[in-house]
């Protein structure tokens, strides 16, 4: 999904002849922690961050001057995926959206992320999800669909991460399937050599353990 159709529409951003005062309020207002600042072009200047709005001697004292002018912004065309890597590696809250000549089209928040994200993974559709663990030389995505599907079961989304993105030594793989029963695609998986860190969404009694083994995994 591409930044414009994710951009919400209801929050403003600063002006550089805000106060203070009006840019505190506004971060309160929409409860977030960065807000985007425009000038009377319209044209991106920078984010102002609460914790430098907190650091002024007066409620009255224009926001031009404690700015960060560092025009951090996504263009609309690119992927949300893109938005949600400038946010981590910024540590925003929103992320501005500017067209190529850096006039401002609109932000994203850490909600609309979120809830892209929601969408893409399936997360409304009913099935369960399993959390596996595969050794990398092991892992194609390929064999693995492959393996599910001759087993009466599709793959509605899927989500991996690499031991470079972790602080494990395999590859972990997250699915959410068309079916609620997966006791006998779970054995199936560990005969195939794919260790089931956890299953949520099944309908045995084993549903509570799993679902411990699935948030001890998260926290790992």
């Amino acid at each position: 999904m591409k930044v414009r159709n994710a951009i919400h529409g209801d929050t403003p951003a600063l002006n550089v002849t805000d106060t203070v005062g009006e840019a505190l309020g506004a971060l309160m207002e929409h409860h977030l922690r960065h807000l985007p600042v425009v000038d009377d072009s319209n044209r991106l200047i920078g984010i102002m961050s609460e914790e430098a709005l907190m650091t002024a001697d007066s409620h009255t004292t224009p926001i031009d001057g404690l700015v960060a002018r560092q025009p951090i912004a996504v263009h609309p065309n690119d992927h949300v995926f893109d938005a949600a890597r400038t946010m981590v590696r910024h540590g925003l809250s929103t992320v501005p959206v500017a067209d190529a000549e850096e006039q401002y089209v609109g932000l994203i928040r850490r909600h609309d992320i979120f809830d892209t994200f929601a969408r893409m993974l399936s997360t409304q559709a009913s099935g369960a999800i399993l959390a596996l663990e595969v050794d990398p030389r092991d892992y194609a995505l390929a064999k693995l669909v492959h393996l599910i599907e001759q087993n009466d079961a599709k793959v509605l989304a899927v989500a991996s991460e690499t031991p470079g993105q972790t602080n494990a030594q395999k590859h972990r793989v997250t699915l959410k399937l068309n079916v609620t029963d997966t006791t006998r695609l779970r054995h199936v998986l560990e005969h195939n050599g794919y260790e089931v860190v956890a299953s949520f969404g099944d309908d045995d009694d084993e549903l509570a353990e799993r679902v411990e083994a699935f948030m001890h995994y998260l926290e790992v």
